[in-house]
């Protein structure tokens, strides 16, 4: 592995694919060009969508400035294809897969390293802090942080030790799990980082979070932002259960089984209507005091009770958008089930770290 090959630090490579990020994306560059590792052992390859906006003229202004940062052409627009040309790319030992919305600590490149070099682990990565630009962002962020809104997500709802997982954000990983895995998924819109992350521990890979690794993510600020994503993670995932069935766990189905509850009662309607209507209240009258109860709690440390309309309504549209997607998932890819399950792997699996 790298860091019993060299004696000075491993070459560092993050990949940034963004599109239309021209409202955040010179802070982000900033947070990049500050970390504070060795400036001769780290590049930054921004991956753009083929921008609309200002984002390119940023870019292009800030890589003038500092030759550590590049610009390539990402024409299929897509965050999988935008990594794998900035992998084309890059040089690093360690490959960073980054995010437009994302501002890492000072020292979050040289903790990554760090924890790589003690060969712990094949990706590591660290809970996000989640910021808020409104209140209704803030809201969101608090149901996409709660073990009720995204079940048990490390990432998403924290952690106190280190501990292995199934996959992280902004993960930071060596050069020989990539060259093993091989490249993101172009199939994947969605769910792309988690189907690769699915890859590496079939391999006997390991990822790691650690609460001193942080990291900060501008939250979505709508509910009809927040509705559409989870609505493609929903239905994303089901091609990462076609590919990778032994990886998924329980949680990532319920969201669907609580649509299909409350549709089977509806219908139920039309057959018995005493039956279908007492099934389908109850099912709305359990879950709304499972919301309420939640919030409550929720509310009560943070004291923003002006909060709770907006909360309230993110918890429904979380479990609501991503159960419908993962049904339409389920009708659109009908037909898979019988292709290829897996994304070829380089070599057999084999323990490592």
């Amino acid at each position: 592995m790298f860091m019993s090959e060299i004696a000075q630090p491993p070459f560092v490579s993050i990949v940034m694919p963004i599109r239309n990020e021209q409202n955040a994306i010179r802070r982000v560059l900033d947070c990049l060009l500050a970390q504070d590792y060795p400036r001769n052992r780290m590049e930054i390859i921004v991956a753009d969508g083929m921008s609309t906006d200002n984002t390119r003229q940023i870019v292009s202004q800030a890589a003038a400035v500092d030759p550590r940062l590049r610009l390539t052409d990402n024409p299929r627009r897509i965050m999988a294809s935008g990594f794998n040309r900035g992998l084309s790319a890059c040089h690093g030992d360690v490959i960073i897969m980054m995010g437009g919305h994302t501002e890492l600590a000072a020292d979050y490149v040289r903790t990554c390293c760090s924890l790589l070099q003690e060969g712990v682990a094949d990706c590591v990565g660290g809970p996000i802090h989640t910021v808020c630009e409104t209140d209704r962002a803030e809201a969101i962020s608090l149901a996409m942080s709660s073990r009720f809104g995204v079940g048990g997500v490390a990432f998403r709802v924290g952690c106190r030790i280190r501990k292995y997982v199934d996959t992280v954000a902004f993960g930071a990983y060596t050069r020989d799990i990539i060259d093993r895995i091989g490249r993101l998924d172009e199939e994947f819109v969605r769910a792309q980082d988690d189907e690769f992350n699915y890859r590496l521990r079939k391999l006997g890979g390991k990822i790691l979070i650690a609460p001193e690794i942080r990291s900060r993510y501008t939250s979505r600020s709508s509910i009809r932002s927040l509705g559409l994503q989870y609505f493609q993670y929903g239905y994303w995932k089901v091609r990462v259960l076609q590919k990778h069935p032994r990886q998924m766990q329980l949680r990532q189905f319920v969201p669907a089984a609580f649509v299909c509850a409350l549709l089977l009662s509806l219908m139920m309607v039309g057959i018995h209507p005493a039956i279908g209507k007492g099934a389908f209240l109850s099912l709305a009258t359990i879950y709304l005091l499972a919301i309420a109860v939640v919030s409550i709690s929720l509310l009560w440390r943070q004291g923003k009770w002006w909060l709770a309309p907006s909360l309230a309504i993110s918890f429904p549209v979380l479990h609501l958008s991503y159960g419908t997607g993962f049904l339409v998932g389920l009708a659109k890819f009908w037909k898979r089930w019988r292709g290829p399950r897996e994304i070829e792997v380089l070599t057999s699996p084999t323990s490592l770290g």
